[in-house]
Parts: C-alpha cells; sequence; structure tokens
C-alpha cells in the first residue's frame, strides 16, 4: 500500500478533539483573513472550509449556537437561505462552476463533523471533477490553495454586501 503525505489534515484532527465550538469562536474574533472569513451580515456568517471539497467550498452559519434547523428564527432562516441564494451567484461568477452540492448534514450519524452547532455547506462541482484519484487512491486532489482561493473570493463577497 502507498501512502500520501498530507500533514496539514493533523491540525485538523488535533483540533476536532477540542470541545471549543469553532462557529463561535471564529466570529468572536477580528481575523477574518486567518480564519477565512468572506462576509458577516445580521445573523449568519459565511466562512471557507479549511478542509474543503472541491475550491470555493464554503459554510454559512448562524452566529447562535443551534443544533436544529427548527430552531432558527424566522429571520435567520431566511438569512440562511438568502445568503446561500446570493453565495452560489457570487462563486458562479468567481469561480465558473458547472454546479453546486448545497447541503446540511444535522447529527453525528448524518456525518455532521461539529453536529451541535448548524451550519450550510456550499462546495463548487465541475465537469469531471471526480477523477481517479478518490476511486483508485481514496484522495482528493485540491488544485488551489485556501488563500489564493480566500483572496479570489473576500473581494467579491465584500463587494456585494447588503
Amino acid at each position: 500500500m502507498e501512502s500520501l503525505w498530507a500533514p496539514w489534515r493533523m491540525v485538523y484532527l488535533e483540533n476536532s478533539c477540542t470541545s471549543n465550538c469553532i462557529f463561535c469562536e471564529i466570529p468572536s474574533t477580528q481575523q477574518d483573513e486567518k480564519n477565512f472569513v468572506l462576509y458577516r451580515g445580521k445573523s449568519v456568517f459565511i466562512l471557507m472550509n479549511l478542509y474543503p471539497y472541491n475550491p470555493g467550498h464554503i459554510m454559512i452559519a448562524p452566529y447562535r449556537h443551534l443544533d436544529d434547523l427548527k430552531k432558527l428564527s424566522a429571520e435567520e432562516q431566511l438569512d440562511l437561505i438568502q445568503e446561500a441564494a446570493r453565495s452560489t451567484s457570487l462563486l458562479r461568477q468567481t469561480m465558473n462552476p458547472d454546479g453546486f452540492n448545497i447541503g446540511m448534514n444535522q447529527g453525528k450519524a448524518a456525518g455532521a463533523a461539529v453536529e451541535d452547532h448548524l451550519h450550510l455547506h456550499i462546495v463548487p462541482r465541475w465537469n469531471g471533477d471526480t477523477n481517479f484519484m478518490p476511486i483508485v487512491a481514496s484522495t482528493k486532489v485540491i488544485p488551489e490553495g485556501l488563500t489564493a482561493t480566500y483572496r479570489k473570493l473576500a473581494s467579491v463577497f465584500r463587494e456585494t454586501q447588503q
């Protein structure tokens, strides 16, 4: 068996064992570039996923620490879906994907890594972005660095703030 060296994953593995909620901690800082925060709204914020499935993989999370959609206020629900619509438009304009996966995992059984704080994933997809690597090597190749993607997206998200 061959191994693929991915030392940056250790940070994720070590941090996933902490009891702190990243979706509560990140917005309380003013380090948007360091934390890849693209937008701060009234009730939700948008940030890039540090371990993306594809370039431009973002997440939208409410500021309030909630574990179920039904606990969101009507304003939070509206803000979440409006930002999802705006985000797909901005991602389409900036990264030119062929489609999107948009989803939310509620609970550990559903695959939620952070199960007690809701967050919506938006993953840009391109025709042919699944190749032999995930099938043969169980490995995904991300062709662009997070910082480069952040700089590309941050200016567009800031320019179009509502």
